[in-house]
């Protein structure tokens, strides 16, 4: 007699959970497919080109000055001082007889230096605690917003010399003062973007999955503020080329101030353009209001990449 066992049953199969693959996969696709048209309209932007050329020049000049210069920026020339631009020296000479030319293009390398670590600092401390005061809300929120608010009651460059009268004029201290001068500007406006995700149905499915709040801000919020952060990093990095220069201006920063430095140039030269020397203090103002120019055709282009 044969005996008969009862036939195994397969489990069935869960719709929802064979549905996320193929549910995953168009959505996927199509930011892939988002990205590659928001980097098109940037690289054909011709903003963005103009301004790539006039950064990426200065950043030459910042990392090999040699190239652009055969000149010490405190070599005295064969000119002589106050030289007019001309053939014997482009951009003239200055009342020490240094070439201003020469000047111009080592100054580079001190602002390239400082600005762009002092805004990168700002932009990771920004996000991080605009991420945390979109998403926490409630206590968390209202404490840093108040600290924020007391932060931005104060003028920029007045808060910058006090910090830097009391910690110093080393170049550590200067990239830390202007980093927290625009940490409450960008934690602002990451912050608004935060709560406006928060709400949205992909992080309500993320808490019901039972994430962690850490995971939630990093993996589903901030991939979907990185064009906004990106958008902020740009713009703050003009903001920070001009407050480093007007610290310099001010004799602010540290150093000596025979070294090249836009700012230093400037402020040691202006009062001459009244007895029309003109050309060692406007040939720096001009290098910096063209790198400033050049950061926001970049931030611009950028911006309307990530809008389009």
């Amino acid at each position: 007699m044969t005996s008969s066992q009862p036939p195994t049953e397969t489990p069935a199969a869960d719709p929802v959970e064979d549905a996320k693959p193929a549910a995953a996969a168009p959505i996927a696709e199509g930011k892939k497919q988002i990205r590659k048209e928001q980097l098109r309209v940037l690289y054909t932007s011709p903003g963005f080109i103009v301004g790539v050329l006039i950064v990426g020049f200065w950043i030459l000049a910042s990392v090999l000055p040699g190239v652009l210069t055969s000149f010490d920026p405190k070599e005295f020339v064969e000119a002589g001082p106050r030289v007019k631009p001309g053939s014997e020296a482009w951009l003239g000479t200055d009342k020490n007889g240094w070439d201003v030319y020469t000047r111009v293009i080592y100054g580079a390398r001190k602002i390239l230096t400082i600005a762009p670590i002092s805004t990168a600092v700002a932009i990771m401390v920004g996000t991080f605690l605009g991420l945390i005061m979109g998403y926490y809300k409630g206590w968390v929120d209202e404490i840093l917003s108040r600290v924020i608010e007391a932060i931005l009651s104060i003028p920029i460059i007045l808060m910058a010399i006090v910090i830097i009268f009391t910690f110093g004029r080393s170049t550590t201290v200067i990239i830390g003062t202007i980093a927290v001068l625009f940490v409450p500007a960008i934690t602002r406006t990451i912050r608004s973007a935060a709560i406006a995700e928060s709400d949205l149905d992909y992080v309500m499915s993320a808490k019901m999955r039972g994430e962690s709040g850490f995971f939630i801000v990093t993996r589903e919020i901030l991939p979907n503020v990185v064009g906004l952060v990106v958008v902020e990093g740009t713009v703050r990095l003009g903001y920070a080329i001009f407050t480093y220069t007007t610290l310099a201006f001010l004799g602010f920063v540290g150093g000596n101030i025979t070294d090249a430095d836009w700012g230093i140039d400037v402020s040691q030269n202006y009062e001459q353009i009244a007895r029309d020397i003109w050309w060692p203090s406007i040939f720096p103002a001009a290098a910096i209001a063209s790198l400033v120019i050049g950061v926001n055709l970049i931030a611009d282009s950028i911006d309307k990449a990530v809008k389009s």
